[in-house]
């Protein structure tokens, strides 16, 4: 009951995240306690192996978003370039094209690059971008410490650099980051275990192991800490047990999100404390990618009772996978929003109109503090699925068949 109730308020949180990322709201108070014990630098996720890409042009359109023309008009001539990761992952070709897509409708020509996951490729395209006359650049880095030298470029030209999701780190010359709360991602997560478990009243003990992201990725401490901090307690009762000990971010990150790295630590935690029919009740995995290694792992060398399994990003086969019974839950972050918002931000940027950001005080990138604009996560399950990825167009049923 406790978490049919959790689904419904959670649910109506994409309602309310649709309009939030529209205007100027407050900043969530979850995401400030998560800066201290994040960790800093900046390399993200590389596309799992396993991973199974989508093609560009499966990309729902944004629902329900307001036409970017509405909140700013295009000059004409005007250029914004944007910097994909990669193609090799289902919602950077799903981000690219929605943002393409939007910036066109508005009037704006576009140059949309994807850097294979290769920093030196982002870093020769992003320069490429500013010497071909871009007004605007919007950059999901690789690895966010690694664009300096462009970053620079951009500032001695005047280019106001949006950082997409991933904090850009160690520059000044960052004017804006456009993300989801990710302290929240993770609170969502611990949150749905609490409630999927009733920790509040029932005996325990259960046991739980994390796997979290990339050491290297600023948001991957965020994720880790949203979940920690809502399970912290139960571990120190007692009610929730850490077979492994591993419970300090840096013991259970996957470098590069790596659904071979998470599997192979998964199977090495298996063999090592579950192989004796020891139940394991909750594994916390930070995104899919993560999650389907676990899974891969739990496939092979498991035989226990199947746990609760975590996730983030709704992929398609990890939501194949909830509807199959073998992944718990994914946090639902709906990229359309968020392309939304950054193109309502870079018209605002481009006519000198005051640029939407609820959050001034989180997101540190070891120079400054970049003003942010936080959209909500919810989540999905295979109570929900069809409400929250179908019926809202971002995905057909065919597609999760």
């Amino acid at each position: 009951m406790a978490k049919k109730l959790l689904a419904v308020l959670l649910a109506g949180m994409m309602t309310f995240s649709l309009a939030a990322c529209g205007g100027n709201n407050a900043a969530s108070d979850a995401a400030a306690p998560a800066q201290e014990a994040a960790p800093a630098p900046a390399a993200e996720e590389a596309a799992p192996a396993a991973e199974e890409a989508a093609p560009a042009e499966e990309a729902a359109p944004a629902e329900e978003a307001a036409p970017a023309e509405e909140a700013a008009p295009a000059a004409a001539g005007q250029k914004v370039g944007v910097s994909m990761p990669t193609k090799d992952l289902q919602r950077w070709n799903q981000d690219g094209a929605n943002m393409e897509k939007e910036l066109k409708e508005a009037g704006y020509e576009v140059d949309l690059q994807y850097a294979s996951n290769d920093v030196q490729t982002q870093l020769s395209q992003v320069e490429n971008m500013i010497s071909s006359g871009c007004s605007v650049l919007v950059i999901a880095a690789i690895e966010g410490s690694s664009l300096g030298e462009a970053l620079d470029m951009a500032k001695e030209a005047n280019i106001p650099v949006i950082a997409y999701d991933r904090l850009i780190m160690d520059s000044d010359a960052v004017s804006y980051y456009a993300t989801f709360d990710n302290y929240k991602v993770g609170v969502v997560q611990g949150t749905y275990v609490k409630e999927s478990l009733d920790l509040d009243n029932a005996a325990g003990p259960f046991n739980i192991e994390f796997t979290a992201g990339d050491p290297g990725d600023n948001n991957a401490g965020f994720f880790f800490n949203g979940a920690y901090d809502v399970l912290k307690p139960y571990i120190d009762e007692g009610k929730l047990v850490v077979k492994s000990g591993q419970t300090k971010f840096e013991d259970v990150a996957t470098p590069t999100w790596g659904t071979d790295v998470a599997q192979a630590r998964a199977e090495n935690i298996l063999s090592s404390f579950y192989a004796d029919g020891t139940d394991l009740d909750v594994w916390l995995c930070s995104n899919d990618s993560t999650a389907m290694g676990v899974e891969n792992a739990l496939a092979a060398n498991y035989t226990g009772k199947y746990p609760i399994i975590t996730g983030q990003d709704c992929d398609i086969e990890n939501t194949k996978n909830m509807i199959a019974g073998k992944q718990s839950m994914s946090v639902f972050k709906d990229t359309r929003t968020l392309a939304s918002q950054v193109v309502k931000m870079v018209g605002q940027i481009l006519t000198g109109a005051t640029v939407d950001v609820n959050d001034t005080e989180t997101y540190n990138n070891n120079v400054i503090t970049v003003p942010s604009f936080l959209c909500e996560p919810v989540f999905a399950d295979a109570n929900n699925y069809k409400e929250i990825l179908i019926d809202s167009g971002y995905y057909t049923e065919d597609q999760l068949k």
